[in-house]
């Protein structure tokens, strides 16, 4: 694959992954009382769906820009495992509470494994992204 193709590639692929950050990123300002209830014990809730919103935003636009690309793929990385223990606390309230259905219980333990392959990504756009 030509040299140009390949950078082609990895700013839609970079792109790609600023779009779904962006989109989480707004999501946590918009319905933050969803996140603030996955907030594992110990962490201030709001604060921290504050705080994970504004990382997902500026991850998201270091992303489209090329000189902060790579960077911004290792946050990106980072910050896909960071809030798995969110994702994990989420499961566990659903499969706990009667009221949620078996589908959300379904989903929210399905979900889990997805992470890995979000992490893989991050680091793919971040190890693939020009240095400068």
């Amino acid at each position: 694959m030509r040299r140009r193709e390949r950078a082609r590639r990895a700013t839609r692929t970079a792109t790609m992954l600023a779009v779904l950050l962006a989109g989480a990123g707004v999501t946590h300002f918009l319905r933050p009382r969803g996140y603030d209830r996955i907030v594992p014990e110990g962490l201030p809730p709001r604060l921290t769906t504050v705080a994970s919103g504004i990382a997902e935003l500026v991850v998201a636009t270091g992303l489209l820009v090329p000189a902060t690309r790579r960077a911004s793929g290792w946050a990106a990385a980072t910050l896909f495992t960071a809030v798995f223990p969110a994702n994990v606390k989420m499961a566990g309230d659903l499969l706990d509470s009667p009221r949620s259905t078996r589908t959300a219980r379904l989903v929210s333990v399905l979900r889990l494994p997805l992470q890995a392959p979000l992490v893989a990504w991050a680091v793919r756009v971040g190890r693939h992204a020009p240095k400068r």
